[in-house]
């Protein structure tokens, strides 16, 4: 019975996080302080893509420019109503408490819905999935169940999105001041974005990422581990290069979905420090003891990510 209940747990740990939300339309949202904008952008490959944008309080106030910080699984990130399991980031207390302390400069958060069941195939960076054995890629394949999407996700973030967010708000739209944060296979994606356009973001959090790529299956173990872990190792020694005043958060916890991560993230960390990148100045890599595979854990832990990484103190 244990090992059933725990099986069930790990699966739906597994899918896509977006689980019966209220379907509320844009300008429907809160937040507990500034204001949000929504948008609805049409793309040829990815299709309608949701963007929820939030303006700190004190925005329309001021002349100041703002850094900006771009998130995944934008559902997940302000509104419980719209999030998956009813859970949330809740980023813009995270910055609102941040800024009020100093710790950060005024930042605003764009906040990118992911597209339900193409999340996967979305998420799943071409970089790394081009560096695997064959059989490997062949089950990444069999479950995208489709064309992956990644490259084009992240050129719509740099082509299409980054220039209307830096015409249409006051940010501070260099590299040192845009970061890219997500959790899950939304660290995945964080991670090949600053690795892809290093001249765009320059600072970015992958949280709880998902190393493994695919499974497990109940309690098994990941499958095709050995060529994972080579396949980061060869990522970090190949593609992400020198960190060039990029600066990059790492983390896990050590229960459900996280327990597995400890080997794939062991491997990145030493591949990264091969490549140049000092531990807690370039990179930092942190483990929360007994913490989840879940947003309220997230949340619990995102003034110390964000401070990190948006801070300028190193």
């Amino acid at each position: 019975m244990i090992r059933a209940a725990l099986a069930s747990a790990l699966l739906l740990l597994a899918a896509p996080l977006h689980a019966a939300p209220q379907d509320l339309p844009p300008g429907a949202l809160d937040v507990a302080s500034g204001r949000l904008v929504d948008w609805v952008i049409p793309d040829a490959a990815l299709g309608p893509v949701r963007v929820t944008i939030w303006l700190p309080a004190g925005y329309d106030a001021s002349r100041e420019r703002h850094r900006v910080l771009y998130m995944h699984d934008g559902q997940n990130v302000f509104d419980p109503r719209v999030a998956g399991y009813g859970k949330v980031w809740a980023a813009d207390r995270a910055v609102t408490r941040l800024m009020a302390a100093g710790r950060i400069a005024p930042t605003i958060i764009v906040a990118v819905w992911h597209p339900g069941d193409a999340r996967y195939r979305q998420y799943l960076p071409v970089g790394i999935f081009r560096l695997l054995a064959a059989d490997t890629r062949a089950a990444i394949a069999a479950r995208a169940g489709g064309p992956l999407l990644a490259d084009r996700y992240l050129a719509f973030l740099v082509t299409t999105l980054k220039p209307r967010i830096d015409a249409s708000f006051r940010t501070r739209p260099g590299r040192a001041d845009t970061a890219i944060v997500g959790s899950s296979m939304g660290g995945l994606i964080s991670l090949a974005a600053i690795t892809d356009y290093p001249r765009v973001f320059g600072r970015a959090a992958a949280v709880s990422t998902h190393l493994p790529l695919l499974g497990p299956a109940g309690d098994a173990p990941p499958p095709f581990a050995v060529d994972v872990e080579a396949a980061w190792a060869r990522y970090a020694a190949t593609r992400i290069g020198a960190p060039a005043g990029r600066r990059i958060w790492f983390d896990h916890g050590t229960a459900t979905l996280d327990q597995y991560y400890a080997p794939y993230q062991a491997v990145l960390d030493a591949g990264l420090v091969a490549a140049g990148w000092r531990p807690d100045r370039d990179f930092r890599s942190r483990v929360y003891q007994g913490a989840e595979h879940e947003e309220n854990a997230w949340a619990t832990r995102l003034d110390e990510v964000l401070a990190w990484t948006l801070g300028d103190d190193r």
